[in-house]
């Protein structure tokens, strides 16, 4: 017969093997990540890449469960479930983050930036990375700014060429009081609705348009449901990496330096994907039957909510407006 120890050897190489089998599993941390529209958008491309970076970064100590169409709720549902830590990432629009983040408001304002380029550089300068601090007493930590694009209008009734044309419209808008505030000011009937319901309230004529970029409009597919389209450009939306902030508190802290630099990473691929949308997105979108008006009188737009501006400006004071709008 073997001696104890000798005949114990086998038995415990293969708990040991088992053992360093089962480490990984068991040292594997799963977050979920959710966006209310599909995988094939803008904002698809954001969680993939975000989730391909941190397990890359970690060395596969982290996977990030991913969710998309609204699957785990609206952009304010997934915006709650992050601030209760039931769910511990999203990424979303600013629609309904003043509601939490009341800072916030002021980027929604219409025809407060130029063009993309004026936003980005807002939003990754000491604005936009100032205002990022201003969540973490809400109960998040907000990673970084991306980008959801500038929004336009469709809607199935007309065609619109002026800020008259939109009068009477019943329009979808987000559970934004900023956005509802300067729709109103156009004569829109503003009906606040959570995106996962907005492609059946288009379809069975609940509301009559919608506003928003033009990945989003090829992403839900509106043009199904939507005949005319116009570019407005009469808001620049922002997105954000939302974590909930004592998830991320007890990261490591070379942890939290990757899921920074992977949320960093993501935001690339953001930006270029909503490039390439607005690049190709009028001529994909007339292919499909929409009609499309391109050039518009944005001054007629701006003057026609010029008594809205009135009040945002007491709200938020001019000087803060003007920073914003003149920075460089």
């Amino acid at each position: 017969m073997l001696p104890a120890r000798r005949r114990l050897g086998p038995i415990a190489a293969a708990l040991a093997l088992s053992t360093l089998l089962a480490a990984p599993a068991l040292a594997q941390t799963t977050m979920r990540i959710s966006i209310s529209v599909a995988q094939n958008s803008h904002q698809g491309v954001a969680i993939d890449t975000f989730a391909r970076e941190v397990e890359r970064r970690t060395g596969g100590k982290y996977k990030i469960q991913t969710f998309y169409s609204g699957s785990l709720g609206g952009e304010r549902e997934s915006i709650e479930a992050v601030q209760l830590g039931t769910q511990e990432l999203t990424f979303t629009s600013t629609g309904p983050v003043p509601n939490f983040v009341p800072e916030a408001r002021i980027l929604d304002i219409p025809f407060l930036f130029r063009d993309k380029a004026h936003a980005r550089a807002v939003l990754d300068g000491p604005i936009g990375q100032d205002m990022l601090k201003a969540f973490e007493g809400k109960g998040f930590k907000a990673l970084a700014w991306g980008e959801n694009g500038i929004r336009h209008m469709t809607n199935s009734k007309r065609a619109v060429n002026s800020p008259d044309d939109l009068k009477g419209l019943k329009m979808r808008t987000m559970e934004n009081p900023v956005h509802v505030a300067a729709y109103k000011g156009f004569g829109i009937i503003t009906t606040p609705m959570a995106f996962p319901e907005v492609f059946t309230a288009l379809q069975q004529g609940t509301v009559d348009g919608q506003e928003n970029p033009l990945s989003v409009i090829m992403a839900a597919k509106f043009d199904q449901v939507q005949k005319h389209l116009t570019l407005t450009g009469h808001v620049y939306s922002p997105a954000i990496f939302l974590m909930n902030k004592a998830a991320f508190d007890k990261l490591p802290a070379a942890d939290q330096a990757h899921f920074m630099a992977a949320a960093a990473e993501a935001v690339k691929a953001n930006r270029a994907r909503v490039d390439e949308d607005d690049a190709k997105g009028v001529a994909e979108l007339r292919s499909k039957g929409m009609q499309v008006v391109e050039n518009v009188d944005k001054a007629k737009f701006q003057a026609a909510i010029a008594p809205v501006y009135a009040e945002f400006e007491k709200q938020f004071g001019k000087a803060n407006i003007e920073r914003i709008r003149n920075f460089k």
